[in-house]
């Protein structure tokens, strides 16, 4: 008979044998590591290749950076009492991913195509001779992964049990990012769409944006919302965050680390079409940013500095898929309604009762499809594709839509299943107690502020 303690028992022996099984393939593999990099070859073939390694790199530490800036502002957007517990989460997601996504992630979505589904080599990052070109894929694409995991951090926040955390950010390296991210970037079945140019998503408005704001959505349908969230009529109530002062701080790091994320997406240094694609990201940050706090203003008489942070980054993820595909005014215009539509999106998900603390499904998932739409609208084929409003047809927005619509079904699928399962199993969510006391005391025994007399805020 299943039980929940039978269920527990072998999840435990689960994970020691996939822990032995690794340790196993990495002490059998430990010959193929002892072979020369190839540094050397690749200076031959391509004398120009340094400059692209260290403009590589640096957008990668750039990128790396905006893990600091989701934690800033979730800690922000959130409560003192549970703001430990946001810094460990944006810790660790970063650190299982890392993990999770060398074991197989790495494999499954740049491994040899297999019917355009998933990679089937490079596992542990053996079997390259540690290839320098390899590995330099890799560090880009790691952080990747993480800003796809950290962004369920605030669409969960405030009642998740830390293990649930935990485990969740180790499938989203291992199978949910990377398998979606085969489909469009290594190879697989939706680049190869016969419309337009098939699905384009240059840095990841979809694969990376819309993939962690829509399984934050499934988290937090599974969670329920928040103690306090909605009063006896069901009419939400605002639960403010903590320190806005915080939040802002994480909006101008995640600001600047995007000039890595965009950019960088080049992969070479001598692609001088960095300059456009940083100019469209600005410019649709601050459009974004701009419409948003007027659109608070005149909604609600009073501009809204949480929102215009929101705006923001919406902007950001918006102009994503886009960036390199079309010029500086219309990134103003994707911009301007991106900052708009988290507006109407935060205030959507109130009103239906899905607890989203720190606007993560509005600004990352909402917007991640705005992005990958704006192509098949916008483009203007001066890099190759073509949307509709420059004479395309309807092929490219065709191919977006199609992409659109799998990137949401993946990940809410995926999502729902792995939340769903293991609140079957364990139950995700702390008690009433634990989450009135703040996720600090009860997760971690400790206080982010121990000199702070807070109580239940």
């Amino acid at each position: 008979m299943f039980t929940k303690e039978r269920a527990l028992k072998w999840l435990k022996k689960g994970w020691l044998l996939l822990l032995l099984t690794c340790l196993m393939l990495l002490v059998t593999r430990g010959i193929a590591l002892a072979a020369d990099p190839n540094g050397a070859q690749t200076l031959v073939g391509d004398p120009g290749a340094p400059v692209d390694y260290v403009w590589v790199l640096v957008c990668a530490f750039l990128v790396f950076m905006m893990q600091a800036g989701f934690a800033m502002l979730e800690g922000g957007f959130c409560r003192a009492k549970n703001t430990a517990n946001l810094m460990l989460k944006n810790l660790m997601d970063f650190a299982m991913c890392s993990l999770a996504f060398m074991v197989m992630g790495f494999a499954l979505m740049f491994g040899a195509d297999k019917a355009g589904l998933i990679g089937t080599t490079g596992w542990f990052l053996v079997g390259e001779a540690y290839d320098v070109g390899t590995y330099l894929l890799f560090i880009f694409q790691v952080v990747f992964a993480a800003t796809a995991a950290t962004i369920v951090a605030g669409a969960v926040a405030e009642r998740i049990k830390w293990k649930a955390y935990f485990i969740y950010a180790i499938i989203v390296g291992a199978i949910i990012y990377p398998i979606y991210g085969h489909w469009v970037w290594g190879g697989g079945w939706l680049a190869s769409l016969p419309l337009g140019a098939g699905h384009i998503d240059f840095a990841g408005s979809g694969v990376v944006h819309a993939i962690g704001g829509i399984v934050g959505l499934a988290g937090a349908m599974v969670l329920g919302p928040r103690f306090g969230k909605y009063d006896q009529n069901g009419k939400p109530r605002a639960i403010p965050g903590h320190s806005l002062a915080l939040a802002g701080l994480g909006c101008f790091l995640l600001w600047f680390g995007w000039f890595g994320f965009n950019p960088g997406s080049t992969l070479s240094a001598h692609e001088l079409r960095i300059s456009v694609i940083a100019v469209n990201t600005n410019m649709a940050a601050a459009a974004a940013a701009f419409a948003a706090m007027l659109f608070t203003w005149i909604r609600n008489k009073k501009p809204d500095v949480g929102m215009a942070m929101n705006g923001a980054i919406a902007g950001l993820v918006a102009i994503t898929a886009p960036c390199a595909f079309v010029e500086a005014w219309v990134a103003v215009i994707i911009g301007l309604v991106a900052g708009v539509l988290v507006v109407l999106s935060v205030s959507f998900f109130d009103r239906i009762h899905i607890d989203d603390p720190v606007g993560a499904v509005s600004v990352h998932g909402v917007n991640g499809i705005w992005g990958l739409l704006s192509v098949g609208l916008f483009a203007d084929g001066t890099y190759g594709v073509i949307g509709l409003f420059y004479g395309g047809g309807w092929g490219q927005l065709a191919a977006q839509a199609i992409g659109a619509v799998v990137c949401v079904a993946w990940a809410f699928a995926m999502g729902y299943a792995t939340f769903k399962i293991m609140d079957r199993v364990f139950g995700i969510r702390v008690s009433p107690q634990e989450e009135l006391a703040g996720l600090d005391i009860s997760e971690h025994g400790t206080k982010a502020y121990p000199d702070f007399p807070y109580v239940g805020g």
